[in-house]
C-alpha cells in the first residue's frame, strides 16, 4: 500500500505555468487558501477530485488525492495499476479509500478491528497523449463515517514521490505548499476587525494576508474565470506553515505577452504596501513602444519581508520563463535591495528618484533655511554633469547649512550611486529615468485605488484599468501606422526617424531635433586618434526664466561612428540628444547610425520581435515556446481586430485562412 505525506513546501508548475488544471482550464490549487484571517473558525469546503483534472505526473496526482483524503478524513491506497508490457511504464491506476473492499477470510487478523466496509470512493486515472495523467472516473461518496483530518496518519512515502520531492528541493520556487486542497469561506463572522488592519500597518506581520470576508472567494472566482476565458493567465499562491494565504501573484495574458517585449526595464511599485493601503498591492511596471506604462504583473504581500519579495520575484521569473531585466527601479529599501541582489545579480538596481524627492518636505521640512536647502539639494541632483561636480556641490550644501549630522542626508549620500543621475549614466532606463525635475514614476492604478478600496472592488477596477490601457495602446498602434508624422525642420535626422518611430516617441525625438538650434557652438576640445571630444554650448532657461549657457561634452569616434553625450540622454530615454545630433551633423553624418535606433521604439516592434529561445532556461521546451509566440502574435490581431467592424472582419478572415493552412499541413502528413 502506498501512502504519501502532503507536507512538502515545494511548488509544482505545469507546462503552461499553472500548477494543477482541469480540462476547462480551471486551476486546482496546489496550495490552500484560508479565509479566516484572524476570524473565528468557519465552515470550509475543499475542491474535490473531478473528471477531467490533469496532472503533470502520477506522483502529482497521487499526492493531490492524498491531500484531499487527509482534509476529508480518510486514507488512500492503490487498488490497481497498469504498466506497459515492453517499457514497464505505468499508464493507468485506481486510487481508492482504504476502506474499499473486504479482507479475505484467511487474511483477517482477529486481534485487529476490521476497517474495510466496501467503500466505493475512488478515482480512476490514465496517462493520455499529452503525457499528463487525466482523471477519468470519480466516486466521492463513502459508506462509513469519515474521521478527523489526518495529520499524523500519513507517514510513509512512495519511492517515486520521495524522489520527486528530493528533486524539487532545489527548484526556483519553493514556498508554495504542495497539493493542499483549496479552502473557501462559506460562513462565519465576516466582520473585518481593527486588529487585522493594525497588523498590516506595522512591520510585525502576522505571516498571512488580512482579508475581509468574501475576499478569498472573490479572488478565487476571478482567477477561475480568467483561466476559463484566458488560457495564458498565470497565478501563484504562497501559504505559511498553518496553511494560511500569505502571498499571491498573477499576470493576465496581455501583461504576460508584454513581459516578452518590455521587461528590459521594470519598476517594482510597492507604494500601496508602504502606505498601508487596505490592499497590500504591488505592481511590476514596464514601458511600451509608445512610452506608455504597461503592467507586467500584480501581487498581494503579507508584509515587507525578504522572503515575500524573493517569493514574488521567483513567481515572476517562473511566469516569464526566466527573463531577467537589465534595470530594476524600486523604492529605497534595504530589504528590497537585498532581495533584488539575490534574485537579479546581473541587473542594475536603482532607486526611484521621484520617490526620494517626494520625501524632501517630510525629511527636511523642519530644518532652518528649509527653502534654501531644498533649492541647493535640487540643483545638486539635477544640474551636475560629473560625479566630481556632484560631490563638490553636495559638500558645499552640507557645510553651508550645517546639516552634516542629518541622518537622512547622510544615508542618501551613502546610496548616491543608486539614485543620483550623475552616477547612472551607463544604465539603460528606456524612458523610466527621472533625471529631470518634472519627471515622476506614477503608480499604475493611481486613479483606481484609494486607501480603503476593498479587494472585491479592486478586482473590478483592475479589469477596467487594463482595458483602458490596452485600448490606448491599440489606438496608438493604429495612429502610428496610418498617419504620417508632421515634419518641423529640414533636418535629415527628423525625416529618417519619422518613418520608423511610433508617434509619441517620434514627438520626443523631434523636440531634440528642434532644440539643435539652441546649440550655437560646436568645437573640438581634444583629439586622440579617431576619438574626438567636442564641446557643445546650449542656451537654456535657468532660474527666474533667465537664459543661461551650459556646456556639454560629447565624445565622437569617427572610425566606429559612435557618439556619446555627457547628458546621457540615449541611456536615459532611448534616443539621441540635441548635443549628439549637433556633433553628428558637424561631422557630415546624414543618417543616425542603426545602433542608436532602438527596435523597442519602432512602429512594428511587436510584430517583428521574436524572443530568443536561448534566453528562457526555466521551462523552455520547444512546444511551450511555440505556444507562447503564437499566442502573442494572435493577441495582436485580436486587439487590433476589435477596433472597428472592418478590422474585426479582416482579422476573422485572417484567422480562418490561417487555420485552413494549418489543417492542410495535417492532411499532407496523413
Amino acid at each position: 500500500m502506498e501512502e504519501v505525506s502532503p507536507d512538502s513546501k515545494h511548488a509544482i508548475v505545469g507546462q503552461n505555468n499553472e500548477i494543477l488544471r482541469d480540462t476547462d482550464g480551471q486551476q486546482i490549487e496546489s496550495c490552500g487558501i484560508d479565509g479566516q484571517n484572524g476570524i473565528p473558525e468557519v465552515q470550509k469546503e475543499f475542491v474535490a477530485p473531478a473528471v477531467g483534472m490533469e496532472f503533470e505526473s502520477y506522483d502529482d496526482a497521487y499526492n493531490y488525492y492524498n491531500c484531499y483524503a487527509r482534509e476529508a478524513g480518510f486514507r488512500v491506497r492503490v487498488k490497481n495499476s497498469w504498466f506497459k508490457r515492453n517499457s514497464g511504464e505505468k499508464y493507468g491506476a485506481v486510487l481508492c479509500c482504504s476502506s474499499q473492499g473486504f479482507k479475505r477470510i484467511k487474511d483477517v487478523n482477529r486481534s485487529r478491528k476490521e476497517t474495510r466496509t466496501g467503500c466505493p470512493a475512488m478515482i480512476r486515472m490514465r496517462l493520455v497523449d499529452s503525457k499528463r495523467w487525466r482523471v477519468l472516473e470519480v466516486t466521492l461518496e463513502h459508506n462509513h463515517v469519515l474521521g478527523a483530518k489526518l495529520y499524523k496518519s500519513m507517514k510513509k512515502i512512495s519511492s517515486g514521490a520521495k524522489r520527486k520531492l528530493e528533486a524539487n528541493s532545489n527548484t526556483e520556487v519553493q514556498t508554495i505548499k504542495l497539493y493542499r486542497a483549496l479552502v473557501i469561506d462559506t460562513g462565519g463572522n465576516g466582520s473585518t476587525n481593527s486588529c487585522a488592519r493594525e497588523a498590516r500597518g506595522s512591520t510585525d506581520y502576522s505571516g498571512h494576508l488580512n482579508l475581509r470576508k468574501g475576499d478569498t472567494q472573490a479572488m478565487y472566482n476571478y482567477f477561475c474565470r480568467m483561466q476559463l476565458t484566458n488560457p495564458n493567465f498565470f497565478y501563484m499562491m504562497d501559504l505559511n506553515d498553518e496553511g494560511h494565504l500569505r502571498n499571491v501573484f498573477w499576470v493576465d495574458a496581455r501583461s504576460r505577452a508584454a513581459c516578452c517585449y518590455f521587461s528590459d526595464v521594470i519598476y517594482f511599485d510597492n507604494t500601496y504596501l508602504l502606505n498601508k493601503f487596505e490592499i497590500p498591492l504591488l505592481a511590476l511596471i514596464g514601458i511600451n513602444h509608445h512610452g506608455q506604462s504597461v503592467l507586467l504583473g500584480c501581487g498581494l504581500l503579507a508584509g515587507e519581508t525578504m522572503d515575500s519579495y524573493i517569493w514574488v520575484f521567483k513567481a515572476w521569473l517562473t511566469c516569464t520563463s526566466g527573463q531577467v531585466p537589465q534595470t530594476i527601479i524600486t523604492d529605497r529599501c534595504k530589504t528590497l535591495q537585498s532581495a533584488v541582489a539575490e534574485m537579479f545579480p546581473r541587473s542594475v538596481h536603482c532607486y526611484d528618484l521621484s520617490h526620494i524627492m517626494r520625501k524632501v518636505p517630510e525629511k527636511l521640512g523642519g530644518l532652518r533655511n528649509y527653502d534654501c536647502i531644498r533649492k541647493a539639494f535640487t540643483k545638486t541632483i539635477y544640474e551636475t554633469l560629473k560625479p566630481i561636480d556632484f560631490e563638490a556641490a553636495w559638500g558645499f550644501m552640507i557645510q553651508r547649512f550645517e546639516v552634516g549630522d542629518h541622518e537622512w542626508l547622510r544615508s542618501l549620500y551613502d546610496d548616491r550611486s543608486r539614485w543620483a543621475p550623475v552616477y547612472l549614466k551607463d544604465t539603460f532606463f528606456a524612458g523610466m529615468a527621472t533625471s529631470r525635475p518634472t519627471e515622476i514614476l506614477t503608480a499604475f492604478f493611481d486613479r483606481y485605488l484609494h486607501k480603503q478600496t476593498p479587494l472585491k472592488e479592486f478586482l473590478d477596477k483592475y479589469e477596467l484599468a487594463l482595458q483602458k490601457k490596452h485600448k490606448e495602446e491599440s489606438i496608438a498602434d493604429m495612429e502610428s501606422r496610418s498617419s504620417n508624422h508632421e515634419l518641423k525642420t529640414r533636418c535629415s535626422f527628423e525625416l529618417q526617424l519619422s518613418k520608423v518611430y511610433t508617434r509619441e516617441i517620434f514627438k520626443k525625438f523631434q523636440l531634440e531635433v528642434e532644440e539643435m538650434y539652441s546649440c550655437f557652438s560646436t568645437t573640438q576640445l581634444h583629439v586622440d586618434g579617431p576619438i574626438i571630444i567636442f564641446l557643445v554650448k546650449e542656451r537654456v532657461l535657468g532660474e527666474w526664466n533667465r537664459r543661461e549657457i551650459r556646456d556639454y561634452e560629447v565624445l565622437y569616434n569617427r572610425a566606429a561612428v559612435e557618439v556619446r553625450c555627457i547628458c546621457s540622454c540615449f541611456n536615459f530615454y532611448g534616443y539621441l540628444c540635441r548635443h549628439a545630433l549637433c556633433v553628428l551633423n558637424f561631422n557630415g553624418v546624414e543618417e543616425i547610425p542603426s545602433k542608436y535606433i532602438l527596435p523597442r521604439w519602432k512602429k512594428d516592434y511587436k510584430r517583428l520581435c521574436v524572443p530568443d529561445p536561448g534566453s528562457n532556461p526555466v521551462n523552455g521546451t520547444e512546444q511551450v515556446q511555440w505556444f507562447n509566440q503564437l499566442y502573442r502574435s494572435a493577441l495582436q490581431v485580436v486587439e487590433e481586430g476589435a477596433i472597428s467592424l472592418d478590422h474585426y472582419k479582416a482579422a476573422l478572415q485572417a484567422f480562418e485562412e490561417s487555420l485552413s493552412r494549418v489543417h492542410s499541413i495535417e492532411e499532407k502528413h496523413k
